[in-house]
């Protein structure tokens, strides 16, 4: 799926900024949005009339087992994204997706024992998938706005496919028929968002200037990027490890911590409540493009993460004041706000300032997988820690006492983060200034 000579591809190339930015965002804001039509419309399903496995739960089992998927596949994208080449990026995305969807039919049709390898399989191909598309974004001057709009594909996506999945099954269609169906109706529009975002040219000679040439990166370029900066990943990485499992238990169990708060039967509530979380983060990250220096970016970028920390632990403490009686929906829409405002830098602006404020060899998706790995990991190991520890709390219950803790450590270790690296920028600014090249 080549794009070379396409006539769309040298038009972008001669278009202006914000023309290109417009397709850039629609292209893969559309990859991403279809790609959750093959990850997330499972969890709109209770499976309630299924056995459990292995004394769980079975839609904890199934939550865990796709995450376990997930996770090994970031681990295998540290090297797959980071190295593979642009001709083979767009044939790797389809096969990654039609992969994931011959899952779901296994997953359709395999006994109740198998049902979860099925869904690990499935998350084993689409873990790769974020990687190939920010290949095609990042490194350009307007990087975090194209990145932005990218990431609003994922959160707006899970709320509508779930919306999407329930709709099936109040048709007629079987829990475990649901997730295949939804996949087949997405996978046209899905296929036709790959073939326009593989139009999207190369850096030009002004974004390389601005944010660095981003090579693919050999085993040696990926050691030396975590040697520089582990004290730094370190932090980050603590915070991600469990805003990413904040993250997920809402996402996964909307639909149980819903009934908590006595909007089950509300219509498309996942819907209503990503939609303003969408917004608000879309126009936290564009602003982020404003600023042209770069450590000046980073700070920004701090800043935004923290905030969204912060207002989780406010909107909770706002909650057990009685301030949203009668309107708890609000409480989902600001600490998903909150938590997205935290989670989306990691796979967007965060490594993309990184890098181009030090000019460190290397691009970003190689640290945004690595996080990822992390990060997924920690989702894991606490879904298996609230049903084995915890199973006397509802889902309800153990979001909001998890609400208060990553509010209070997240804020405190990006602050940390923020104090160390800070001072390496501008030894990078005053090296670059005097014309040495060390870092």
């Amino acid at each position: 799926m080549s794009n070379r000579d396409s006539f769309l591809t040298r038009w972008l190339a001669a278009a202006p900024d914000w023309l290109f930015a417009s397709y850039a965002i629609v292209a893969s804001f559309s990859t991403y949005f279809c790609m959750y039509a093959f990850r997330k419309p499972f969890a709109a399903a209770t499976y309630g009339d299924l056995d459990t496995f292995l004394g769980l739960d079975l839609k904890t089992a199934l939550v865990i087992s796709q995450l376990v998927g997930y996770t090994l596949s970031k681990v295998i994208g540290m090297k797959v994204c980071s190295e593979l080449g642009r001709a083979n990026r767009a044939w790797a995305l389809i096969g990654l997706v039609i992969w994931a969807q011959a899952a779901l039919v296994l997953f359709a049709v395999v006994p109740t024992s198998w049902k979860v390898l099925a869904i690990l399989l499935n998350g084993l191909s689409l873990g790769m998938i974020w990687g190939l598309v920010v290949r095609y974004l990042e490194g350009r001057r307007l990087s975090e706005m194209v990145l932005a709009g990218l990431s609003c594909s994922y959160i707006v996506s899970s709320g509508v496919v779930k919306d999407v999945g329930r709709m099936w099954i109040s048709a007629g269609v079987s829990d475990v028929w649901m997730p295949a169906v939804t996949g087949f109706c997405f996978l046209p529009l899905y296929l036709a968002s790959v073939w326009l975002l593989n139009q999207v040219p190369e850096p030009s000679v002004a974004d390389v200037d601005s944010r660095t040439t981003r090579p693919r990166m050999n085993g040696e370029d990926r050691t030396r990027f975590v040697g520089q900066f582990w004290v730094c990943l370190l932090l980050l990485f603590t915070v991600y490890f469990f805003l990413t499992a904040y993250r997920d238990f809402r996402d996964n169990y909307g639909f149980e911590i819903f009934q908590e708060l006595g909007y089950a039967d509300t219509p498309a509530v996942f819907t209503r409540t990503e939609i303003p979380v969408a917004i608000g983060v879309m126009l936290a990250l564009a602003a982020l493009n404003l600023p042209r220096n770069h450590r000046h970016g980073l700070i920004g970028v701090y800043a935004v993460m923290t905030f969204g920390l912060i207002l989780m632990g406010g909107a909770t403490l706002m909650l057990d004041a009685g301030l949203f009686r009668g309107r708890e929906l609000w409480w989902m829409v600001l600490v998903g706000l909150g938590a997205y405002l935290a989670y989306v830098p990691f796979g967007t602006a965060l490594f993309e300032r990184l890098i181009a404020s030090t000019h460190s060899r290397g691009n970003a998706v190689f640290a945004i997988y690595i996080a990822d790995s992390i990060g997924y990991t920690g989702s894991v190991a606490v879904q298996v820690y609230k049903d084995l520890f915890q199973s006397d709390m509802n889902r309800f219950e153990f979001l909001h006492a998890f609400t208060y803790a990553l509010s209070l450590l997240g804020a405190g270790l990006l602050v940390a983060s923020c104090i160390y690296f800070l001072p390496k920028t501008h030894r990078v600014l005053q090296t670059r200034q005097t014309g040495t090249h060390s870092v």
